[in-house]
């Protein structure tokens, strides 16, 4: 059950069992209670649930989240207060329309007071329920989302420092300082800045797209010294990319996996493609296509030979955007896999 079914199950749960209670009180009185009396409180209630939905929406629609604890109190009393009000005259309303409308009774000022403050009352409720809610939510989320950038590193940092990927970028190094000093050079500031991304990466959520692609470039300039021509790297990025954000590592561990079950199991090497472009429902959409064929789907889960690229990926992108985001891989002609992302636009907070 995902957090959108289990608000609209909580909604109808609670406001259902108030208008329970209120049938059950009502009915211990000597009068006992009609029929149509019932009807009209069902409908009150789903009034309540209508009206506390639309106090959710301007909540999410104007980001109250981020609001300082003075401007949060003074605008949700306002808007409690404010639901109260039209909740006295729904109340009228219905009652009119049911023909339980007692005008003798209704229309008292201690009873419109009273209506009001118990109105008052159950918003207030649940506003505290909805918000503790949110925040614990996001507590938790936080916390399996540090767990899981905490994983990240460290397998990140195992893939770009073991001693095979040192190995070889030292050895294509090595055979550059006599035939071309300067190209060797430039490799060893390649090196150098993979590594100093790498253990300077911090625990945001995302970074700026460019910092990210400049790591990828570094990478590939070094992939490039030791598959020379077998291997061809093309860059089709629009400018609208340079506008976002995305989560660190994740384009680089997808052009990682490109070169180690792609371009490195071909004999005659292939080409890497990054394509990023913008949707029209301001996504990024980031395209990584290689040379190569999947035999079968690749497995989005963590395996026992230490695999984890893929599946913390698609981990990752449901942790930060929920269903906003996709991730899929797949064949392409027979001669290309791709890989693509999509990620939207900056809204990175979590939302219940």
């Amino acid at each position: 059950m995902n957090r959108n079914q289990l608000y609209w199950l909580l909604q109808i749960l609670g406001w259902g069992s108030i208008a329970l209670v209120q049938i059950a009180l009502a009915s211990l009185s000597p009068t006992g209670i009609a029929p149509v009396q019932i009807w009209a409180l069902i409908v009150l209630a789903q009034f309540n649930l209508g009206a506390t939905h639309f106090l959710r929406f301007i909540v999410k629609r104007y980001n109250w989240f981020k609001l300082k604890i003075p401007q949060l109190l003074f605008q949700s009393i306002l808007a409690m207060l404010a639901l109260s009000f039209v909740n006295i005259g729904a109340q009228i309303l219905i009652n009119l329309a049911f023909g339980t409308l007692n005008p003798e009774e209704d229309f008292q000022i201690l009873v419109i007071l009273a209506n009001l403050f118990i109105a008052f009352l159950f918003y207030v409720m649940w506003f505290l329920l909805y918000f503790l809610f949110h925040f614990l939510d996001n507590y938790n989320t936080s916390l399996k989302y540090e767990a899981k950038i905490n994983q990240i590193r460290l397998n990140h940092l195992k893939s770009q420092l073991n001693p095979h990927f040192i190995f070889n970028a030292l050895n294509s190094v090595r055979a550059l300082v006599d035939e071309d000093p300067t190209k060797a050079k430039n490799a060893i500031t390649r090196i150098s800045n993979i590594l100093r991304f790498s253990l300077m990466m911090d625990k945001k959520q995302t970074i700026d797209f460019e910092d990210e692609l400049n790591t990828v470039k570094d990478y590939l300039m070094l992939e490039s010294i030791r598959f020379e021509e077998r291997l061809k790297v093309i860059y089709r990025i629009e400018d609208e990319a340079f506008s976002y954000k995305i989560p660190p590592m994740m384009l680089q561990t997808i052009v990682e996996n490109a070169i180690k079950h792609g371009i490195s199991n071909l004999v005659k090497g292939g080409i890497i493609e990054i394509k990023c472009r913008e949707g029209l429902e301001d996504d990024l959409y980031i395209q990584v296509k290689n040379s190569g064929h999947l035999a079968v789907p690749p497995s989005l889960k963590p395996t026992a030979d230490g695999g984890h690229g893929l599946s913390n990926t698609v981990q990752r992108l449901k942790l930060i955007y929920g269903d906003r985001a996709s991730f899929r891989i797949f064949n392409s002609e027979n001669e290309f896999v791709i890989t693509e992302i999509k990620i939207p636009k900056q809204r990175v907070t979590l939302e219940q």
